[in-house]
């Protein structure tokens, strides 16, 4: 019998749902961080148990190392890893405050010359990376970096020097968008979704949502997935669907697609947990440790998204 006084213990899925599939495989194989989020999405956890977890990857210098973005390695701190970290942070209502302050710091000694984000920084050198990601002397600024750290801070009303010439690239590279894949577009709504100027992003997302059916950068049925063509440089099989770029409901991402296409989205989603109740990386697996860590953090999302649509998931 427990104590009095004792907590209650956090409600248990019903087995066999694709949440209890997930919670073994989470278990088994996840990093603390991972198990803290899936503690606080599906278990009823508390938040600050995640921004524990979080926490180990911050460095002295206000970013976040040491792997948080698995394909990364090594302890220096790199804007994807600060990326994924207010994602993390934004997802349990913790993105505001002194330590996203810090967070701007860092972003500030790191930027271009424009005021924006590069995909690597050159300390990543002489550290373990993906092969697709390189490094160089002196990186780019890159919407695949800047836009969804952007689009995370304005969602939570953050304001900051930093966050003026950083948006001002993003709505420059987001409108000069022609030629493109989908990762790149996923940035891209990353940041619309949450653009102050709605009016502006509205009008910007439509643009994009018709070179996304264009250039068939989503698989629209995917019952014939393979008709779909793969972005150059991409893995094989790494194609990307409706639920890719309109990760809830209420993304501007979701009028690209018909009910109907979206439907057919989610139900593929689904059916993509494995036997071990996680779900699969579509990227370039170039080492057993990344994926072995990447696959709960997809695990995660792929829950979130289908519970952000309504399906039972348990």
């Amino acid at each position: 019998m427990a104590e009095s006084g004792a907590s209650p213990l956090p409600p248990t899925p019903p087995a066999h749902t694709p949440v209890a599939r997930a919670e073994h495989f989470v278990w088994l194989t996840a990093r603390v961080l991972e198990q803290r989020r899936f503690e606080y999405h599906f278990l009823g956890g508390g938040a600050d148990a995640v921004e524990t977890a979080l926490s180990a990857y911050r460095n002295e210098d206000d970013g976040y190392g040491h792997a948080l973005e698995p394909d990364l390695r090594g302890p220096v701190s790199q804007p994807l890893h600060v990326g994924h970290a207010l994602r993390v942070l934004d997802s349990i209502g913790r993105c505001g405050g002194q330590r996203v302050e810090r967070v701007c710091r860092y972003l500030t000694s790191v930027s271009t010359q424009d005021g924006a984000l590069p995909a690597i920084h050159p300390s990543q050198r002489g550290y373990p990376s993906a092969p697709f990601v390189p490094i160089v002397d002196d990186p780019p600024s890159e919407l695949l970096a800047t836009g969804p750290v952007v689009g995370l801070l304005h969602r939570n009303e953050v304001w900051h020097a930093w966050l003026f010439r950083a948006t001002d690239f993003c709505w420059q590279a987001v409108e000069s968008l022609e030629k493109t894949h989908p990762y790149e577009i996923e940035a891209a709504v990353a940041f619309l979704d949450s653009a102050p100027d709605r009016p502006r992003a509205e009008a910007a997302a439509d643009r994009l949502g018709r070179l996304v059916r264009e250039q068939r950068l989503a698989v629209l049925d995917p019952e014939h997935i393979e008709a779909f063509p793969v972005a150059p440089g991409y893995a094989p099989g790494e194609r990307h669907l409706p639920h890719d770029y309109a990760k809830t409901p209420g993304s501007l991402a979701r009028a690209w697609f018909t009910d109907e296409e979206m439907t057919r989205s989610l139900d593929f989603l689904e059916a993509q947990q494995q036997e071990d109740g996680g779900w699969p990386i579509r990227w370039r697996q170039w080492a057993p440790g990344t994926a072995l860590e990447a696959r709960p953090i997809v695990t995660i999302e792929a829950l979130r998204t289908l519970r952000a649509y309504g399906p039972p998931i348990g």
